[in-house]
């Protein structure tokens, strides 16, 4: 039996995946960027419900407005009934790639109108995110990868290898657009892709990108399972007063962290990390009298401290 194309196949996966992700939606968004994933994603999307592309010109680029025209174009000509270029303007906070992104996904929400987005993050996409997050040695959530649905964001494509987007793009006689910040070795997810999974692929004999893509799945129904537990041991929640220290004391630490980690975002905090989470599960078991514990508000130029009151830990906000 001949090999279905690289076309047959995404469409194939995508109408897999709608039927047990979106089962209920009438029509969709795809995030269109222009390169090969998105584009791909775009092609096959168009042929299985109403599709509007949305294209972010980050204005990053010279010639950033003539990409996203075409990427608008390409779109109208696979069959999308809308497509919409979004022009952002993108800020600093917490580097390039981070401001890029928060200004991305904030413009494709705004435009979306209710709508599921589909992003062609792949296969390839999961395991570089794999390898960032266990060099950040942030603990298992880090390396937990993307989810594949995270409403109103779909993944259909995490299963797919980059080999397939590029191969769908070429049998549709489509020019993708070669963004050069994924050549640019500036970017550690560029150095990634380019030097440290070949040489992973090398020396470990191939498999390493779906390797790491199996671990991510294996690590987010942990997580999954944790932050249920974690919910449950939360629950009926805290008081105005604060947590209860005696109500966690003798938790399994990694589930106590994850009541803790609960306990903050519930009160405002937000990007929280490993060395903060742990710090503050020190005013639960190693409590001497230790001052509060700084950690990042969702409020604008302010911080939030963790403190322990007796055996209560509480929450205080402070301008910055």
């Amino acid at each position: 039996m001949d090999r279905p194309g690289a076309v047959a196949g995404l469409r194939a996966t995508l109408t897999g995946f709608a039927a047990t992700r979106l089962a209920e939606a009438q029509s969709w968004c795809v995030a269109l960027s222009g390169g090969p994933d998105s584009l791909a994603l775009t092609a096959a999307a168009a042929t299985t419900l109403p599709t509007t592309a949305l294209i972010v010109d980050h204005g990053l680029q010279q010639g950033s407005e003539s990409t996203a025209a075409t990427a608008r174009d390409q779109a109208l000509d696979l069959g999308c009934v809308r497509a919409e270029v979004l022009r952002v303007q993108v800020g600093s906070t917490g580097g390039p790639e981070a401001a890029a992104r928060s200004a991305r996904y904030a413009a494709l929400d705004a435009a979306r109108g209710g709508a599921p987005v589909l992003i062609g993050h792949t296969l390839d996409d999961q395991a570089e995110t794999v390898l960032l997050g266990l060099g950040r040695g942030s603990g298992a959530r880090s390396i937990a990868g993307m989810r594949a649905a995270d409403p109103p964001w779909y993944r259909p494509l995490l299963d797919v290898r980059r080999s397939i987007t590029q191969a769908a793009c070429a049998e549709l006689g489509l020019v993708a657009w070669d963004d050069p910040h994924n050549s640019d070795p500036r970017f550690t997810r560029v150095r990634l892709r380019a030097e440290v999974l070949p040489l992973l692929e090398q020396v470990l004999g191939g498999g390493v990108a779906e390797a790491l893509a199996r671990t991510a799945a294996a690590l987010r129904e942990d997580n999954d399972a944790l932050d249920h537990l974690a919910a449950v041991n939360l629950s009926p929640g805290p008081t105005g007063d604060g947590l209860d220290v005696d109500a966690i004391r003798h938790l399994p630490d990694a589930l106590r962290r994850r009541v803790i980690r609960v306990w903050l975002l519930a009160g405002g905090a937000s990007g929280l990390t490993d060395t903060q989470i742990r710090a503050v599960d020190a005013l639960v078991k190693s409590w001497r009298g230790q001052g509060g514990v700084a950690v990042s508000s969702d409020v604008p130029r302010t911080r939030l401290f963790a403190e322990r009151h007796g055996g209560r830990l509480t929450l205080r906000r402070k301008p910055v």
